[in-house]
């Protein structure tokens, strides 16, 4: 069983920064890629930023410049730094990990989501 659980979410004034965190747990072989996306209400959920286990990264256009990606592989973490955040940052975070249970085949696993809203 393996098990994605985020946190760090919460209310933020806009200019404002939060760190979003995500701990993966359970009978983990191997994890690929890590990712987090994020989905505002009546929208599709969008890849916000992902990172490879060699630890190249990539962002949607809307965040460049702004938030950071970053992995911790002897924790079990992956981390969203994010800065100078806009009102249309709000959304619910999601935690996304492409790995290898033991005795299975590789999928990608979701956490429960996050809730970020950015208001004044």
């Amino acid at each position: 069983q393996v098990q994605l659980v985020e946190s760090g979410g919460g209310l933020v004034q806009p200019g404002g920064s939060l760190r979003l965190s995500c701990a993966f747990s359970g009978s983990i072989f191997r994890i690929y890629t890590l990712g987090w996306y994020r989905q505002a209400p009546g929208k599709q959920r969008d890849l916000v930023a992902g990172i490879t286990s060699g630890g190249s990264t990539n962002y949607a256009d809307s965040v460049k410049g702004r938030f950071t990606i970053s992995r911790d592989n002897a924790k079990n973490m992956v981390y969203l730094q994010m800065n100078s955040l806009k009102p249309e940052d709000t959304a619910v975070y999601y935690c996304n990990a492409n790995l290898q249970a033991f005795m299975a085949e590789a999928k990608h696993y979701w956490g429960q989501g996050t809730q970020v809203t950015v208001s004044s």
